[in-house]
């Protein structure tokens, strides 16, 4: 569909706000966007981990809008109580992972092949992933929300995105556990990684962490969405034929989520069974 023209020069870089807060998305520090996001998928209202802390619903609302931080005393049960490491809190590396003998020689190996061998592989992993967990007897489902076509006028409020979409079942991974929507890709601005009418898996901000520059993100600019990659200056095209998109400072560009990849049509559920939230 066609796009509504954007000035190519801006005199400032863009400024990517969250659809929730409406705070640029660098501006809330990890430790509050991982409470809010560990607190709901947990399913725990404010005020009941706030029970559990011992402290008030106040507290933990001003530590979700980067209002305040918790005291360091309270970090132990605050962990406890959303079930994650005090890494998961704070958005930090945890130890590196072991691999083991066997495991190392095949990511050598993997490391030595040029990139059309390195697709062929990635490819057949996929396809072995789906296939297994075809065969399982009852599979685990989730539940996203599917943007067939792109959101475009009539788009009021962007925190009401989700109204505009479809349920689709997808079988439970995880990249899939992950993400919260599925977008269709849309031209071949984003060739070669994306492709016109590939799927692709959404992360949801703040609940996943905050994207930085050269990431892929879904992004609105007023009644239009766009899948690009994230940097200082705007938003980018992978495919060098397309000019940046900058947005003058009149222009509200909202941060959808990440994309966290291509979803691959074995991934999508043929009947549920078993739905996890």
């Amino acid at each position: 569909m066609p796009r509504k023209k954007i000035e190519d020069i801006i005199q400032q870089p863009s400024s990517v706000k969250d659809m929730k807060t409406r705070l640029p998305i660098q501006e809330l520090p990890a430790i509050c966007r991982n409470i809010r996001r560990f607190r709901k998928k947990n399913g725990l209202e404010q005020k009941e981990l706030a029970k559990r802390i011992g402290v008030t619903s106040n507290a933990v609302s001003n530590w979700e809008n980067g209002r305040s931080r918790p005291d360091f005393n309270l970090l132990p049960s605050l962990c406890a109580a959303l079930e994650i490491t005090l890494y998961d809190l704070l958005g930090a590396e945890g130890p590196s992972l072991q691999y083991s003998v066997e495991e190392q020689l095949l990511i050598d190996k993997y490391r030595n092949l040029n990139s059309g061998h390195r697709y062929a592989v990635n490819q057949l992993v996929e396809a072995l992933t789906a296939a297994e967990i075809t065969e399982q007897k009852a599979p685990l489902v989730r539940e996203l929300i599917y943007y067939g076509r792109p959101l475009s006028a009539g788009l009021g409020d962007p925190t009401e995105i989700e109204d505009y979409g479809v349920p689709i079942h997808l079988y439970s991974s995880r990249t899939v556990d992950r993400s919260d929507y599925v977008f269709t890709v849309n031209g071949d601005s984003m060739e070669p990684a994306y492709h016109d009418g590939d799927m692709v898996l959404v992360a949801r901000i703040p609940d996943a962490p905050a994207l930085q520059y050269g990431e892929i993100g879904a992004f609105i600019a007023g009644n239009e969405t766009y899948i690009k990659k994230y940097e200082e200056d705007g938003l980018h095209s992978l495919n060098p034929a397309y000019a940046p998109l900058k947005f003058g400072n009149d222009t509200n560009v909202f941060l959808i989520g990440r994309v966290m990849g291509i979803l691959e049509q074995e991934q999508i559920a043929k009947r549920v069974e078993t739905i996890i939230d």
